[in-house]
């Protein structure tokens, strides 16, 4: 998305991708890289990451049928991806003040969610 700021391109990806809409953090907490699939190629892609945090869950978007989702703390997220340096990116996060204040701030406010164990949904 060449026409916007990195933070605002993955917003709206956060939107398209998987329904997501909240408070995006306009610094990065960090950046990867992958190889990406095209129709007769690979691609090396740069990925820069921003932390976003969730108001809620759309019931439809763009690529809904695209993808699975599912709801993780953290250290299972980091364990399922592929990309190491996306996975040391994850528990980085998990583990820096920044995500343990707005986790334990939305935890309090959604019923049967653990203080201990903040995860990666609103």
């Amino acid at each position: 998305m060449k026409k916007h700021r990195d933070w605002k391109a993955a917003e709206i990806e956060a939107r398209q991708e998987a329904g997501l809409i909240g408070a995006i953090g306009r610094k990065s907490i960090g950046d990867y890289r992958y190889w990406k699939r095209l129709q007769d190629h690979f691609a090396l892609v740069k990925v820069v990451v921003f932390p976003l945090a969730v108001s809620r869950q759309l019931d439809e978007w763009p690529e809904r049928h695209e993808r699975e989702q599912r709801w993780m703390s953290p250290a299972s997220a980091a364990l399922l991806v592929d990309e190491t340096d996306l996975a040391t990116l994850i528990t980085d996060f998990a583990m820096s003040s920044t995500w343990i204040k707005s986790a334990h701030r939305s935890s309090s406010k959604t019923p049967g969610r653990s203080r201990k164990e903040p995860s990666l949904y609103p």
